[in-house]
């Protein structure tokens, strides 16, 4: 059974889901600030969470770091022209490489665009990213038909849902 925010979140909840969507406190113990700040025990707050993420409420729990403000000047997404039959494979071991912060599969947007399988790298410099390319189609050996690189230029925003408190 598919459930919905409806049928298995309650007013905590919702809570927790509002306290959290801008972000965890950058502090030691971030669940445990939450819970102070809403008159609740750590432990629930963290059961609470797994479960929303259990049942789909949540879909996950990550790190949205700024690349750029840690040194990440390099930023980008490698698209590459696979077989179909062999995207899900290749990802799996592109998506592997250390350096690799994201790799997933899309539909292609024939005839401009050949793409169907991205791979985020972040360097540097140029020269760095350029290095893990070279890495990347070492890996996709002779799978690769075309592949190019869109470098970011600015940052955009990366939020999801967000509910009114």
């Amino acid at each position: 059974m598919n459930h919905t925010a409806d049928d298995t979140t309650d007013a905590t909840d919702r809570a927790i889901i509002v306290a959290t969507q801008q972000g965890l406190p950058l502090v030691a113990r971030p669940y445990h600030a939450i819970a102070e700040r809403l008159n609740l025990e750590a432990d629930d707050v963290m059961a609470r969470l797994r479960r929303m993420q259990e049942t789909g409420v949540i879909r996950r729990i990550g790190v949205v770091p700024n690349h750029y403000a840690i040194g990440y000047r390099a930023n980008g997404m490698t698209v590459w022209d696979v077989a179909d039959e062999m995207v899900d494979e290749l990802g799996e071991r592109v998506g592997k490489l250390d350096f690799v912060t994201h790799c997933y599969r899309r539909p292609r947007r024939l005839p401009q665009w050949p793409y169907n399988l991205f791979a985020m790298v972040h360097g540097q410099n140029r020269e760095e990213v350029e290095a893990q390319i070279a890495q990347i189609k070492n890996v996709l050996g002779d799978h690769v038909r075309a592949h190019d690189v869109l470098y970011s230029t600015r940052i955009l925003k990366k939020t999801g849902l967000r509910l009114v408190g």
